[in-house]
């Protein structure tokens, strides 16, 4: 038998009584429901499904059979054939309600607006709903305008009403798009605004939606997402970005309204910051070269620097730049952090040694890899303990014997 759906005659009913006509067992446990008339909204249309208990078994989920016209309420656990009461979450219900309206008006602003009609729709009532309109952008003016008529209608408190028509009475109705059926054609109607084929649940007036504000547009490729906030959900983020505008306001000790202008001045001193400390830090390098060139050794007739180094921004490589740019300097400097070695060898024009070769020589007995320029090269490989002693003796080795 078809589930009657009573939730297209009375959105706002959340208590009921029905039979249940059918018990379907499901995996893990849970249990699937099939009454004779439900209240309960099933996903569908883009608006999520309706939770709540049939008698002291929660309802995880509501999905329609479309082929057998039956309605599933799938439960947390077995129930039995029978008269059962039903109780549907109220806010849940209020917001999809909320949120489904709001779409409803939204997408009639923007096709009065921006002559752009909804392609499709997602209706949530604990995160923001979102709309698809049939282009990569749109100008920030006309996306005002749209919200502010959207909510001008809002605070107009004007009737919302479903019923059902005939495909002869549809043709009277100036609808905003054509039904996917041919029977049974419900339309949701917002009093001389917007009306369009609908099977979800709405308010019963505008002014229950409370308000509407977009908070993001992203294009989807050749189309427009808006997504938006109504009734409850557009006070949480309300409340959420008031508490969070205060409370930095209070550890700036300043009034919001001057937290941007506060920002851009931040921003500005941390970029002068920033780029003083940058030449800071080439200074720094530049002083520690020196400082390793100062205590090079000759080692086989080459002027030899070794430094086993603790981790540090940038890695090795604006220091071994650095030790490269040391007349006749041939430096090696290691590295090692979380189980990790790193190599760099850097040699000048006129030290006599190749720093590729070296660095390779370094890195053939653990199964290391890297490469680079006869100049600059740099490896590493993993290891359990700290190799660098070891290494940078086999690099003095290596150095002599060259």
């Amino acid at each position: 038998m078809r589930t009657q759906l009573l939730y297209l005659s009375d959105s706002s009913k959340l208590e009921f009584e029905a039979m249940v006509e059918r018990v379907l067992p499901l995996p893990g446990g849970r249990c699937g429901a099939v009454l004779d008339g439900t209240y309960f909204y099933p996903t569908g249309g883009g608006q999520a499904y309706d939770t709540g208990f049939l008698g002291e078994r929660r309802v995880l989920d509501v999905y329609k059979d479309e082929q057998a016209g039956e309605v599933v309420h799938v439960l947390d656990g077995e129930i039995s054939p029978g008269l059962v009461s039903g109780r549907i979450d109220a806010m849940r219900r209020l917001r999809h309600m909320q949120h489904h309206t709001a779409q409803h008006l939204l997408t009639q602003c923007f096709l009065q607006v921006a002559g752009l009609d909804t392609v499709s729709a997602h209706i949530s009532g604990d995160k923001p709903s979102s709309f698809d309109l049939p282009a990569p952008g749109i100008d920030a003016g006309s996306l005002a305008r749209a919200e502010e008529l959207a909510n001008q209608v809002v605070f107009e408190d004007r009737a919302v009403k479903g019923y059902f028509v005939t495909p002869e009475e549809l043709s009277r109705l100036p609808v905003r798009r054509p039904p996917s059926v041919s029977e049974d054609i419900r339309i949701v109607e917002i009093d001389g605004f917007d009306h369009v084929p609908c099977g979800g649940t709405h308010c019963t007036s505008t002014g229950m939606i409370g308000l509407v504000k977009v908070v993001r547009q992203e294009r989807q490729g050749e189309q427009l997402r808006i997504s938006f906030v109504a009734g409850w959900q557009a006070l949480d983020l309300f409340r959420q970005s008031f508490d969070t505008l205060g409370s930095l306001a209070a550890q700036a000790g300043t009034a919001a309204r001057e937290l941007p202008a506060l920002f851009e001045r931040q921003s500005e001193q941390l970029r002068l910051a920033q780029h003083e400390l940058q030449a800071l830090q080439a200074e720094r390098v530049e002083l520690e070269a020196v400082r390793l060139a100062q205590a090079a050794e000759i080692c086989g007739g080459k002027r030899v620097a070794l430094a086993a180094l603790p981790p540090r921004p940038g890695g090795l490589r604006p220091l071994g730049e650095a030790l490269a740019r040391q007349p006749g300097l041939a430096a090696v400097l290691g590295m090692y952090e979380n189980g990790k070695v790193s190599l760099l060898v850097a040699c000048a024009p006129d030290s006599g040694v190749d720093a590729r070769r070296l660095l390779q020589e370094l890195l053939a007995l653990s199964g290391g890899r890297g490469g680079g320029s006869p100049g600059l090269a740099q490896g590493g490989f993993a290891a359990p303990d700290d190799p660098l002693p070891a290494l940078l003796a086999q690099a003095v080795a290596s150095l002599c014997a060259g």
